[in-house]
């Protein structure tokens, strides 16, 4: 599907889609004004240091940083302010605490209201075959935002390397450290995904671009080992069996794109950068 705008379908009604005057974003091929939700986070810091480094006028829209300092979750005018004059908006922002759908409608009508020409959005492959919840989310705010009337792109990666480190410091946490068994992963780097969605922000809407996976397929139990001698930590490792539709789906691989293995730098890579001296020591 491609991402041109189409008739919207916010809360049952449907609207005219919202373009700029010219029919297409003002981003191609000219400095333009790009705000980034959760644009101090994990990935969002990087597409903003990208987009600002092509010469980008941008905007970082995060709960707690001035001067756009916003709840998607509760919208209002700081969130108007914020979408006025952006041609185009990078959406990372995410909650653990949920409420990513209400935050996404509210993106979506403020930018309509500003007229803005393209709405990136960046999700996780297998959304759309896991029936975890934090995916079934993820979907959901995927559809809105195909259904908005907006120029929209959506590019899906696997899940970054600090994300499974995160998981597994964690874990380790116990003495023994439990791992769900035949669960594979296929860890990408950050930067590189910010690399691409800059690339993305900065084109015409792509509708969904080709999903982007890390550089290897690894069982979990061997990305746990790699931590661990890269940590230089001790701890027993047992590969222990779930039941549920969600683990049967992540045992399946329903969460990996082998056929999209387009990432450069490995997991073992990764945690020689975040554990150095261990690894002088070796």
């Amino acid at each position: 599907m491609r991402g041109v705008p189409g008739p919207a379908k916010l809360d049952g009604v449907r609207h005219e889609p919202a373009r700029p005057a010219d029919g297409c974003p003002k981003g191609l091929n000219s400095m333009t004004t790009i705000l980034v939700t959760g644009g101090t986070g994990t990935l969002g810091r990087h597409v903003t240091e990208r987009l600002r480094a092509a010469g980008h006028e941008v905007r970082v829209l995060s709960r707690h940083t001035p001067p756009y300092a916003v709840d998607l979750r509760e919208g209002g005018s700081g969130l108007d302010a914020a979408v006025t004059g952006a041609d185009t908006i990078v959406h990372c922002a995410t909650s653990a605490r949920g409420g990513d759908e209400q935050a996404a409608r509210n993106l979506i009508a403020a930018a309509r209201r500003a007229g803005a020409g393209h709405l990136v959005y960046i999700s996780i492959v297998g959304v759309d075959r896991v029936p975890f919840g934090y995916y079934k989310t993820k979907l959901a705010v995927e559809r809105l935002v195909e259904e908005s009337g907006l120029g929209w792109t959506v590019l899906r990666a696997t899940q970054f390397h600090d994300l499974v480190l995160t998981v597994l410091q964690g874990m380790a946490k116990l003495p023994v450290l439990l791992l769900p068994a035949r669960v594979k992963d296929q860890p990408v780097e950050v930067t590189e995904v910010a690399d691409r969605l800059a690339e993305l922000a900065q084109g015409a809407p792509a509708g969904r671009a080709d999903d982007m996976g890390g550089p290897e397929v690894r069982t979990f139990d061997s990305l746990a080992r790699a931590y661990l001698k890269a940590s230089g930590r001790r701890r027993a490792v047992v590969k222990v069996p779930l039941r549920g539709a969600a683990y049967d789906a992540f045992r399946d691989g329903g969460h990996l794109a082998p056929e999209r293995a387009v990432g450069k730098a490995t997991f073992d890579e990764y945690l020689r950068k975040r554990f150095p001296a261990t690894a002088a020591h070796r």
